[in-house]
């Protein structure tokens, strides 16, 4: 039996989602008067390919052709082009045997092949498996197995780690071949639509395959538009991985707005301020690691922004501490943005420059259309200033692990995103760490988060990380991880003597080991299980 009161509530969700959608894309511009002539074009890409990236591209090449859609190291493509393109490539795919039902990995780094690889194949409805560039061959074998890969686009220099029981395809010479092949013939005139599955982190073992839900409404592109000012016509870099959550959903973004996106195969701090200012970007999508190396080198060369500025740095993807977002903001002006988030629950929330400014180590306010709770053990909403688990619920719901037996955590509704963290009074989000971080030393609990914040506060560390290591005596205690600014000194018992006056006694890290880098994946976050041993 249906419940009314359930599909009510269903149903007024779905009407607010699409009016806020409506405004969201009106303000950015999205929404806004078409010449008559190209109306039946767009209309059969979104009838043919639904709301998906590959329908962007259709769109896109139906109302603004000669619009540069992508621009990398090798040159430009128009709308027209990219669209051109992606149908001999899918054609091209066709001829190899993928379709409906299949899946494809896309191995590469940020270039048109990866780009022209998610769209070629959503063409077939196949599904697509975005694929960590730093995955060694154990772990790709595991992954080819378990989401029994039919094809892998890869770089040339990522071709050695796929298994021999996949066929691979190189993103240059490759797909250069697969276009000529696909240069005449059918493409079908209606397919499934195809799921985007993007690999966890991977920070403690082999990444999980996550089902990204296919979209139904604009309503997620409202949430991220509430707070984050992407505008109609943007030329946008995506610097952080096109295979990550975050560059994936900034692509998505971009096409969405008929953007230019610019791409470049790697991060450097020197060329990321000359491609901004040649390419006069206005948007820049990153991850926090990359925010830091790029304050290093400013503060190493003493520069800023060239002639050109963006109007917003949007950063997600790991941890962007208040003493990093304060240092950006002091020498690259109020426009970052950092969204929090995962790769389960998409968003949760959004700190724009006044909360950067207020609260430096805030991850934002849950946007609009987005439901966000700090919970006690027993389930229950807890007041401001006190720790509890995050959840939250959001217009792109998670649909769960391509691995059996792999779960999230649930709650009427709401996802749980594993970490800690409490509210302020103004309604501002604080992170404290993740659940499975919290350690109990001599019968108190301990979450490492706040040690962090008081140490990579210091001026003289460029960044730290503070873990949970086993103790004899006490059960477990804290060891930091430092890494120190160019040309600064600190030691071991300065940085304790900073923690015990701004933190409980049994908060203060026995161990502090300077490092000259912390092990990061691909995707900047933390690897921990490379940290070297403490004496014990």
């Amino acid at each position: 039996m249906v419940d009314l009161r359930t599909a009510t509530g269903h149903a007024v969700d779905a009407i607010l989602g699409t009016t806020r959608a409506l405004g969201a894309l009106t303000r950015s511009g999205v929404v806004r008067p078409v010449r008559p002539d190209r109306l039946p074009g767009m209309g059969a890409g979104l009838l043919r390919y639904r709301l998906s990236l590959t329908a962007g591209y259709a769109l896109g090449a139906a109302r603004h052709p000669d619009r540069p859609a992508i621009v990398d190291d090798d040159g430009t493509l128009t709308y027209a082009e990219v669209h051109e393109r992606t149908d001999r490539l899918a054609r091209g795919l066709a001829a190899l045997g993928v379709g409906e039902g299949s899946r494809v990995g896309v191995l590469c780094r940020n270039h048109r092949g990866a780009i022209e690889t998610l769209v070629g194949a959503g063409k077939l409805g196949a599904d697509v498996v975005l694929l960590n560039t730093g995955l060694p061959a154990a772990q790709m074998r595991e992954i080819a197995d378990e989401l029994r890969l039919h094809t892998v686009v890869a770089d040339d220099e990522f071709t050695g780690v796929v298994p021999e029981s996949v066929r691979v395809i190189t993103s240059g010479r490759g797909v250069d071949e697969l276009l000529g092949r696909g240069a005449s013939g059918e493409l079908p005139s209606r397919v499934g639509q195809g799921r985007m599955i993007v690999l966890t982190s991977g920070t403690t073992g082999t990444p999980k395959g996550a089902k990204r839900p296919h979209l139904s409404t604009l309503a997620p592109a409202a949430s991220i538009l509430s707070v984050i000012p992407f505008r109609a016509g943007d030329r946008v870099l995506i610097s952080a991985p096109l295979f990550h959550t975050w560059g994936n959903a900034g692509l998505l973004i971009a096409v969405l707005h008929g953007s230019t996106v610019v791409l470049r195969r790697t991060f450097e701090p020197r060329s990321f301020l000359d491609t901004v200012s040649r390419e006069r970007c206005d948007a820049v999508v990153a991850v926090p690691v990359m925010i830091q190396r790029l304050c290093g080198y400013a503060a190493e060369n003493d520069i800023g922004w060239g002639d050109h500025r963006p109007r917003l740095v949007a950063v997600s993807g790991s941890a962007l501490s208040g003493g990093l977002a304060t240092e950006f903001v002091d020498r690259f002006g109020d426009r970052l943005y950092n969204l929090y988030g995962s790769t389960e629950v998409s968003w949760v929330s959004i700190a724009g420059p006044a909360d950067l400014r207020a609260a430096p180590g805030t991850a934002g306010r849950a946007p609009a259309g987005t439901r966000l709770m700090i919970l006690d053990a027993d389930g229950r909403s807890v007041p401001p200033g006190t720790d509890g688990r995050v959840f939250v619920r959001n217009d792109l719901p998670f649909e769960g692990y391509t691995r059996a037996g792999a779960e999230v955590e649930t709650l009427d509704g709401m996802i749980g995103t594993g970490d800690v963290g409490h509210l302020d009074d103004a309604g501002r989000l604080h992170l404290t760490g993740r659940g499975d971080d919290m350690i109990v030393s001599g019968g108190e609990n301990v979450h490492p988060g706040p040690v962090e914040e008081i140490i990579t506060a210091l001026p003289e560390v460029r960044e730290a990380v503070v873990v949970g290591v086993p103790d004899e005596r006490f059960g477990q205690r804290l060891a930091a991880y430092v890494v120190l600014a160019p040309g600064a000194s600190l030691t071991a018992d300065e940085v304790r003597a900073a923690v015990k006056e701004k933190a409980a006694r049994f908060a203060v890290p026995r161990d502090v080991v300077f490092l000259d880098e912390l092990p990061r994946n691909q995707t900047g976050k933390v690897a921990t299980r490379d940290l070297p041993a403490t004496d014990g």
